[in-house]
């Protein structure tokens, strides 16, 4: 049940504040007893709510009267502070993460092999966008046949939002597609591809038929390697994740001549 305290009051505030719209204007010794907030804490809870702009008093009566705040109002200017106080919140977290970018530093790949999955539809998505985000300089993304197991609409357009973000860092990035991928991406997909990323320096799509993997090489250091499900094809798919210098740079090697062969892809 949603409660005052929800919204930043203490249990005494939210207790005094309910009091005073049953009782209307009243005195802080009468708002005790019908709050049942302590006479030795009233004046401080009074003080609060005024703070809050949730009570105003009648400073000429004698003794003091008090009196609530319509609900609407005080509800608004309650949330109101909430907001701020996300912001503000926000704002110190995005000052922290600029900081901490700037003073960590993964520093360079290491000698040797590094490998990670990630199974099921999500969770393949995930890392792949995640290693989008984390190329520096070059990335290359070919995509033989349609994955199984997700909506290739949703997905393609987080995958295009990611690559466009990629391009504004500087990063290069070659797409390489079958017919059949084409075939089957979404027409948001294309009119995004035409919209905002065709003339973007530094991106080039073009397709080929006869490949049937999908793969991306990022940095020519790791490769991200898509596994269909072994016993279904309408079940989610993993990908693999490798970092390995040889390795990738032999797939990148074997990209190369089709990446030649193949014509520029238009969306019409």
């Amino acid at each position: 049940m949603a409660s005052l305290r929800d919204l930043g009051l203490s249990e005494y505030e939210a207790r005094a504040y309910r009091a005073l719209l049953r009782t209307g204007p009243t005195t802080a010794k009468d708002l005790s007893r019908a709050s049942e907030v302590p006479m030795g804490r009233i004046y401080d809870v009074l003080n609060s709510l005024e703070q809050h702009s949730l009570v105003r008093s009648q400073a000429a009566s004698r003794p003091k009267k008090y009196v609530a705040v319509e609900p609407d109002a005080a509800l608004d200017r309650l949330l109101d502070e909430k907001k701020q106080e996300l912001q503000t919140q926000a704002e110190q977290y995005e000052s922290v993460v600029d900081d901490l970018s700037t003073e960590l530093d993964a520093g360079e790949p290491v000698d040797g092999q590094f490998w990670t999955a990630a199974v099921g539809a999500e969770e393949a998505t995930d890392l792949l966008l995640e290693r989008i985000a984390a190329a520096e300089r070059r990335v290359v993304v070919v995509a033989g046949a349609p994955a199984t197991g997700f909506d290739l609409g949703t997905i393609g357009e987080r995958v295009t939002a990611e690559l466009e973000a990629a391009l504004d860092r500087g990063v290069e990035i070659r797409v390489l597609l079958s017919p059949a991928t084409v075939d089957e991406l979404p027409r948001s997909v294309g009119r995004r591809y035409t919209s905002e990323l065709a003339d973007m320096e530094g991106f080039e799509v073009r397709t080929i038929p006869g490949i049937d993997g999908t793969f991306n090489v990022f940095d020519e250091i790791e490769v991200c390697i898509e596994v269909p499900h072994p016993l279904s094809a309408d079940e989610p798919f993993a990908m693999i994740d490798v970092k390995d210098i040889e390795f990738a740079t032999s797939v990148k090697d074997q990209f190369e001549p089709r990446w030649a062969e193949a014509e520029p892809l238009t969306f019409g």
